[in-house]
């Protein structure tokens, strides 16, 4: 890709394609005349060797990893939006990576630091592997031009995280997922990724046990098909919106490859380990970076206290699980500002000096700005733990290359649980998660379908294609009140936020078990007064509001069952971590339509569970 000039017009006209360009039957468009090679698919239908789901950092990694091993097979990424309006964007602190040895850092202590703030649900070997990988994809990062902040030596910088015991994760100010998301999308173009834009996923395929394709809606033109494909990387993010109200996650992050995953017949894992991060702002929920804290920002209640130090030793910068608790407790028992849902404390960087913040923490001073009408140079902001990350996702068989129960399906970042991050995720190892099982899903998909001899007859993907163009006409039928959705929506988030929150009781999740019934039965009645399919946001809505609802029943149900409080998972009723009943991961999958859990052995062995640290 040429660096002179490349604009949002180029991109479009160069990198993105139609599904026409896929179907092999009709001819193959020049955008994909090198790439798509007559691999026996006599049907006409729209076909790829690897389709991708979803344009953040693991979705893009994963493609660009197909066509760097395997550049004989054709890659195209199915996204929503543009690539530059994701989560990935909005992971702002930095990436965890040991890349500096000099102060006795070293993957087995990044390691032990990732499984210890994860309240040992992670699987150890995986966690082992994945910090050793971290170094190398740091550095490759760094090789292929990403733009770090640096030292006065030229070294890539790096600053201390909550959790951590050495300073390791490698930053680009305080916007680095901004940044590193633009570098895998050069990468990708660079390499010959294409992208399907304004692309759906509805459903997946299976046909004898294997992937044979999915079923995706262009948002403009309303058209519905299949598209086959011989694997397929599910990279399609988390599933936080569930807390609609409140949530950091960009809107378009409604778990929908998970659910589709979940149809599909893969299990869920731990879903209802879901992360709190301590410092969203007031209005809304937007993130003030875990960054502030790490470059020595401080929390404040109203009696002008910085109360972390009643809660843990690390203060600010103790596990986000145990900081957003702090914050919640401090509010309840009065010593926040505020009532209600708008309730706050502070948090206060005047000390850093204008020059650290402006060269250290530009995005959030920014943020303050909008949302607040504050400048931190001068001016503490009203922050609140807000709807963050999901530390639960599909379940992986194999980290080795992130592959799944279903043959030809891969997952990558926050969509998968292999489990790197266990009940709590460590601030900085969301974009290590998103780079180092992205390419490792894109890899394995692409080593897969260079196997496969050709497509299948499409036949099963076809009849699912079918019900969503019926479902289609029935639910955009020019009944009903759009804004009947829109108001249970809002339900939706105000009962998980309420009742499955940063604190839960039996009695609470019982209740929420019972709303979420009844708000599937008012979804099932809803009806889309817009017959067009042209541009039907409306229905975009609906397929995601149906997709929120199923993952919060899965979430709902494994919280009910895990009798204890573990990282982010924090019952009220069972205090107490319980390592001889729940020292292992919930599974839920669905049968005929409905949530059933189950459980598998967590991997431990490596580090003990009384928290010492490793020789």
């Amino acid at each position: 890709m040429s660096e002179e000039n490349f604009n949002r017009r180029d991109f479009l006209q160069t990198a993105c394609i139609g599904v026409g360009a896929l179907s092999l039957s009709g001819g193959v468009t020049n955008a994909l005349a090198n790439d798509v090679k007559n691999s026996g698919n006599k049907q006409g239908l729209p076909s790829v060797d690897v389709l991708v789901i979803g344009s953040g950092g693991a979705g893009l990694r994963a493609a660009t990893a197909v066509r760097k091993e395997n550049p004989n097979l054709s890659v195209v990424v199915a996204t929503k939006m543009m690539p530059s309006r994701n989560a990935t964007c909005m992971a702002e602190g930095g990436i965890n990576a040991v890349t500096d040895f000099s102060q006795g850092d070293s993957f087995k202590l990044h390691a032990y630091d990732t499984v210890k703030g994860g309240a040992y649900l992670c699987d150890q070997d995986t966690v082992v592997k994945f910090c050793e990988i971290a170094g190398k994809v740091v550095h490759e990062l760094d090789f292929n031009g990403m733009l770090f902040s640096r030292k006065d030596s030229g070294d890539i910088n790096f600053r201390f995280m909550g959790g951590a015991s050495k300073k390791r994760c490698n930053f680009s100010a305080d916007k680095t997922g901004h940044i590193l998301m633009h570098a895998c999308l050069d990468d990708a173009i660079t390499n010959g990724v294409k992208f399907l834009m304004d692309h759906e996923l509805l459903e997946i395929g299976v046909n004898e046990g294997k992937a044979e394709g999915v079923v995706l809606r262009n948002i403009q033109t309303g058209e519905i098909y299949p598209v086959l494909c011989k694997s397929l990387v599910i990279a399609t993010g988390g599933y936080t919106r569930i807390f609609y109200n409140r949530t950091s996650t960009p809107f378009i992050a409604t778990g929908d490859g998970i659910a589709a995953a979940l149809r599909a017949g893969l299990g869920f894992e731990d879903p209802e380990i879901l992360q709190f991060h301590p410092t969203g702002v007031q209005n809304g929920g937007s993130l003030i970076t875990e960054a502030a804290r790490g470059e020595g920002g401080y929390l404040l209640n109203n009696k002008g206290e910085r109360f972390m130090k009643n809660y843990h030793e690390k203060m600010e910068l103790a596990p986000r699980d145990v900081v957003a608790r702090a914050i919640e407790t401090e509010i309840r028992e009065g010593r926040g500002y505020g009532e209600g849902l708008s309730s706050y404390v502070l948090c206060d960087v005047r000390h850093l000096g204008k020059e650290k913040i402006l060269k250290a923490l530009p995005k959030i001073r920014h943020t303050a700005m909008l949302f607040q009408n504050i400048d931190l140079v001068d001016t503490p902001v009203p922050i609140r733990p807000t709807a963050h990350y999901s530390m639960g996702g599909i379940e992986v068989a194999k980290f080795d290359n992130i592959s799944t129960k279903i043959a030809g399906i891969f997952v990558g970042g926050e969509a998968s649980c292999v489990s790197l991050h266990g009940a709590n995720r460590l601030g900085g190892n969301s974009l290590t998660d998103a780079v180092v099982t992205g390419d490792l899903a894109g890899k394995g998909a692409g080593d897969y379908a260079k196997e496969v001899s050709g497509f299948t007859n499409g036949e099963k993907t076809a009849e699912l294609a079918k019900k969503w163009q019926d479902k289609f006409k029935q639910i955009a039928n020019g009944e009903g009140s759009a804004n009947d959705m829109y108001a249970l929506r809002e339900e939706l988030g105000r009962n998980n936020w309420d009742l499955m929150g940063i604190f839960r009781t039996q009695e609470k999740l019982d209740e929420l078990s019972r709303n979420l019934e009844t708000i599937q039965t008012k979804y099932e009645n809803i009806r889309i007064p817009d017959t067009n399919a042209v541009m039907n946001t409306a229905f975009t809505d609906y397929v995601e509001l149906g997709n929120l609802i199923l993952l919060s029943r899965c979430a709902c149900l494994a919280a009910q069952r895990r009798l204890e409080s573990r990282g982010a998972h924090t019952r009220e009723d069972y205090p107490k971590r319980d390592d001889e009943n729940f020292l292992k991961h919930s599974i839920v999958t669905l049968k005929d339509g409905k949530p059933e859990l189950s459980y598998k052995e967590v991997v431990t062995g490596i580090f003990s569970l009384d928290g010492k640290k490793p020789a």
